[in-house]
């Protein structure tokens, strides 16, 4: 969402939610998340967490739900896998859907702070889904900072990454604190109970019918390398170049200091600033706000070694890319990932923002960069346990996954509760610190997910990051004139000991 655009109403929002996942048809990287997914050391499920500034009354909280199930029909929709794997799961209307199973109400137990809230969180977070239904749960959280409330709403990966989730609330999540009128009223979903012979039947038919189309492909490139066999060589051999990037494992040493890892044991953090002191701290160093945002992240895992007398030069990063372009439908997954040697060792925070700066430039610019994906189709198709091997073998080749989400720019409610911020808690795939940034009417919300298996103490990790933001944020200073404190009435929190 492009934050000089004005926000929608929420009848131009209404309109255009009902397009929101529609592709019948799992991807192939959604597949594979799907069918490679081992909980909770390969888990693809992600924890948003609303704050809110009052509790919503919960009639209407499930009314708007039960609305939104019939608006957006992925909501009561569950995965269908064919017979044989040959071809990806599709989604079809839940014959059984069951609004009371997937929208819950509790208390948090006194004092009813922060890190109450966040263990809940991550106790929901390692609790599998029940893969025979729609793989999504929601949680109203009351007795939350005293009159206030959360909202926990757990999805699996393969129903979007990021920008899609973003994507999704900002049509379903109100404008107004009011009951909005003339809502439209559209029916369920007749329920389906597709025949997983027949899926799996029709995937072997499309291969064939595809089989053609592809010969075809084949014999126009040996023309165009027949009739401009320097190009194609060398195109060929940049391509070849690049390989040994993709192919020849972590980028950086990995850290002693983060092993070993269970990937069990799922601990929350939070920090929040300014978006705008961010993104000028990104400017001073020559880079973007998400260089910014990396690079507060490497100087605060700095910080963390030398607590242990631990010196650390590059640290091997993982990074989701969007590929989404201007036009795409909305919904799924549309990303790639970046393996990069993070430099993490660069103490001027100045420095460090434009090394980020180069090594994401330099990544992205690896021809091999958008082939990540071309072993999906062939890891959907072997059995599970070896699809989950490679699969999990990415993320254990990185100490550090980072993501950074533009969020929603202007106030929304859910049911008449105006959400103050906006958390989001990735999975753990094999690395040791997942970091999610969403940014919320000028906030940048990060949440932190750490493996506690690491983090023995998972207090000082937060401690040593909030000084890396810090120190990243003090950029600002000479560039933005009268900065304005960090926001937030909620400050940055420490996580409970793992």
């Amino acid at each position: 969402m492009n934050d000089t655009q004005p926000p929608l109403s929420n009848e131009q929002a209404w309109a255009e939610a009902p397009q929101w996942g529609t592709t019948p048809a799992m991807s192939q990287l959604e597949a594979l998340m799907w069918r490679s997914e081992r909980h909770p050391r390969l888990s693809s499920t992600a924890v948003m967490v609303e704050l809110l500034d009052t509790v919503p009354d919960w009639d209407r909280l499930r009314a708007a739900h039960e609305w939104a199930s019939r608006l957006v029909p992925r909501f009561r929709q569950r995965v269908v896998e064919p017979a044989l794997p040959v071809t990806p799961p599709v989604w079809a209307a839940d014959p059984d859907f069951d609004l009371d199973y997937h929208l819950r109400r509790v208390v948090l137990p006194t004092p009813g702070d922060i890190d109450a809230l966040l263990t809940l969180a991550q106790t929901l977070a390692v609790t599998p889904f029940d893969r025979s239904r729609p793989p999504w749960e929601a949680t109203l959280v009351e007795g939350f900072d005293g009159d206030r409330a959360a909202y926990l709403l757990k999805v699996h990966h393969s129903l979007t990454d990021g920008m899609g989730g973003i994507q999704l609330l900002s049509h379903l999540h109100s404008r107004i604190r009011e009951p909005s009128p003339h809502k439209p009223d559209p029916d369920a979903l007749a329920p389906e109970r597709p025949n997983r012979l027949g899926l799996a039947a029709h995937g072997l038919l499309e291969q064939v019918r595809s089989a053609p189309a592809g010969a075809r492909r084949l014999l126009d490139f040996t023309t165009v390398a027949l009739r401009q066999p320097g190009r194609v060589a060398a195109e060929a051999l940049r391509l070849a170049g690049s390989l040994p990037w993709m192919l020849d494992g972590p980028p950086a040493s990995p850290s002693p200091l983060l092993r070993p890892r269970s990937g069990k044991a799922w601990r929350f953090g939070t920090l929040e600033c300014s978006l705008d002191e961010l993104k000028a701290a990104g400017r001073a160093g020559g880079g973007t706000v998400n260089d910014a945002f990396i690079a507060a992240l490497l100087g605060g895992l700095r910080r963390y070694h030398e607590r242990f007398g631990v010196g650390v030069d590059e640290l091997p990063m993982a990074m989701p890319v969007s590929l989404r372009r201007p036009g795409d439908a909305m919904g799924g997954n549309r990303f790639t990932g970046a393996l990069l040697a993070a430099p993490a060792g660069v103490a001027d925070p100045a420095d460090r923002i434009a090394a980020i700066h180069r090594a994401v430039l330099t990544a992205r610019a690896e021809p091999a960069f958008e082939l990540l994906g071309l072993a999906a189709p062939l890891l959907t198709r072997v059995p599970s346990a070896v699809g989950a091997l490679a699969f999990g073998g990415v993320g254990a080749s990185a100490d550090l996954s980072a993501s950074n989400v533009r969020g929603i720019p202007h106030p929304v409610y859910l049911a008449g509760a105006r959400i103050d911020r906006m958390f989001v808690f990735g999975p753990l795939p094999g690395v040791a610190v997942m970091a999610g940034l969403v940014s919320h009417v000028g906030t940048c919300c990060i949440g932190i997910n750490c493996d506690g298996a690491v983090f023995a103490d998972t207090n000082l990790l937060m401690t040593c990051l909030r000084e890396g933001l810090d120190e990243v944020l003090a950029l600002a200073k000479p560039h933005a004139g009268n900065t304005r404190r960090r926001r937030g009435s909620t400050p940055p929190q420490e996580m409970q000991r793992g």
